[in-house]
């Protein structure tokens, strides 16, 4: 198997679910919450505030979970927190920003 159907089969279930809004209490713990209702494994998770504006990056192994349902919660809860949540498959995350 090459490098590349390797990288392939590793990354098919990972995305990035990036969150930025004003700093309140409860955004990691909500995300973290929706994110395990539906058994996605977070794998890596930076976050940082800013003069009052809160961004996180969140590298996550989505296994069965259901893409599309993740992202309607996603959306859901970003209407709740007044903040914008985006997912994005990895490797479509990758070839954006070209990492």
């Amino acid at each position: 198997m090459s490098d590349e159907t390797t990288n392939a089969n590793t990354t098919s279930n990972r995305a990035i679910v990036s969150v930025l809004g004003a700093d309140q209490s409860g955004i990691v713990a909500a995300v973290a919450g929706l994110l395990a209702e539906r058994n996605v494994n977070i794998l890596d998770i930076s976050q940082t505030i800013l003069q009052g504006l809160f961004t996180m990056t969140t590298l996550v192994d989505l296994g069965d979970a259901d893409f599309a349902e993740i992202h309607v919660g996603l959306d859901e809860l970003a209407k709740q927190l007044g903040v914008q949540i985006t997912i994005q498959r990895e490797d479509v995350f990758k070839f954006m920003y070209r990492l």
